[in-house]
């Protein structure tokens, strides 16, 4: 099982918390309120502990559970206190009408991170094509993308723990597209299927 640290306090951070201690994991919360994370740790239970904001985290896998605006300038913020770690990316950077990406390249704030982040340090995306609450009671396959595949490997792991299918999309450029496959979530959320109760998934041929 993983060492766990979640930076952030809402309701991302609560669910994959609430997961990964009933996967065996250990989590760690850190939050730019203290009272929030400690709150938060309180009601995972289960030795959910908190940790200072900007200070070196205790997991090895570092999830930033934040609003997409604020995930790169955390990172910076945290700086070398990241060195060694993985960094997961779960933000979905929404234009304000939701039908487009906030940024006009090709990029991706996972991609950003990885120009934030310290040296030794690597950055995988994940979560973001997962609405909470199917998360939270659902099976959803998880997508990812990360340039190491060491990262990776401890980020499917992790997933696995949470009884979920980790499915590799391929190098971290491929986080624009990722972006871009939650984009249509919401799309088909408004229009095609007419709800939020659905994730996407695949489904393979039978041998």
């Amino acid at each position: 099982m993983s060492d766990i640290s979640i930076i952030g306090t809402g309701n991302m951070a609560r669910t994959i918390g609430a997961r990964a201690i009933a996967g065996g994991n250990t989590v760690e919360i850190m939050g730019r309120e203290p009272s929030k994370a400690a709150d938060l740790a309180e009601a995972l239970g289960d030795g959910a502990t908190t940790g200072e904001w900007g200070t070196t985290p205790a997991g090895d896998l570092v999830i930033v559970a934040l609003l997409s605006n604020g995930v790169v300038p955390a990172v910076a913020h945290y700086g070398d206190a990241l060195a060694g770690k993985v960094i997961v990316d779960i933000s979905n950077p929404f234009n304000s009408t939701f039908d487009g990406l906030a940024h006009r390249e090709e990029t991706s704030i996972a991609q950003e991170v990885a120009k934030a982040a310290p040296a030794g340090a690597d950055v995988v995306k994940a979560f973001n094509t997962v609405f909470r609450h199917v998360l939270e009671k659902g099976r959803p396959d998880v997508f990812i993308a990360g340039d190491n595949a060491q990262a990776k490997a401890s980020v499917e792991a992790f997933i696995k723990s949470l009884g979920l299918r980790p499915l590799d999309v391929g190098g971290l450029r491929m986080a624009h597209w990722l972006e871009g496959a939650g984009l249509i979530t919401v799309g088909l959320a408004n229009h095609g299927v007419g709800n939020v109760d659905f994730s996407l998934a695949i489904t393979e041929l039978p041998v």
